[in-house]
Formats: C-alpha cells, structure tokens, sequence
C-alpha cells in the first residue's frame, strides 16, 4: 500500500488530509510535524511521498526552529531520501510564492491550501508517485 507522510502543525489540517488520503486515494498515511521521526520514517523509506506543510510552528532541528522548505532542503541533500517526491502544501499562495518555495526547497510539487477539490488533491499526489 502506498504510504502518505503528512507534515502539517495544524491538527485539523491534519485530519482534513489524512481523511481524504485514505477515503478518496486508498493510502495509508502516516503524520508527524517532529524532524527527527520525518528523517527516521523517510531513511527507512516508508513514505512513498511526503506532503509538506512549508510554515511549520513546533518543529526543531538540532535545537533550531525549522519550517518545511528547511526539512524538505534536508531530504533533498541526502542520498538515501533524495527520491522520495515532495509536495509543499502551503497557504502562502501569493503570486510568485510557487516557484520561490519549489526553487528554494527543492521540492518536487506545490499544492496551495484550502485544497478545496478533494478529488484534484489525491490526482495530484498519485500523479508525483513514483513509477
């Protein structure tokens, strides 16, 4: 089965998320807004995808504040996570903040919250799935 790591501070947005993945998409999701456990699962290779929340209030890295554009700039750096898809699931949706975050992050994808569309929501995460 396909696994969906959530990296989101928000528990609503959590649930929201995790909600439609299993209900709409069939996957089973697993979430986490703790940098140590994201970097664990994802060296283990146990997300087949991860959706990242870019503004993150409660995560810590090495006793510093991080957000989701930092995490996903680590899972990009290291070769045993490196192919894992990331998508930046944000509210900032201003022009020009697309292409800024995926540049800066090395993300592989951009979804803009509310995710309204449920069904676009899982297309676009199965369509960044690995083949």
């Amino acid at each position: 089965m396909t696994t969906v790591l959530i990296v989101e501070d928000d528990p609503v947005n959590m649930k929201v998320f995790a909600k439609i993945l299993t209900k709409r998409g069939g996957f089973e999701v697993r979430g986490s807004e703790d940098v140590e456990e994201i970097l664990a699962l994802a060296r283990a290779g146990i997300p087949d995808i991860i959706l990242m929340d870019v503004s993150l209030s409660n995560s810590f890295y090495q006793g510093k504040p991080v957000d989701g554009i930092k995490i996903t700039q680590i899972l990009k750096s290291d070769e045993k996570t490196k192919s894992i898809p990331v998508i930046l699931v944000t509210a900032h949706a201003m022009r020009g903040d697309r292409e800024t975050f995926l540049a800066e992050s090395g993300a592989d994808g951009y979804i803009s919250k509310p995710v309204v569309d449920h069904e676009q929501f899982v297309d676009t995460i199965r369509s960044m799935l690995p083949k």
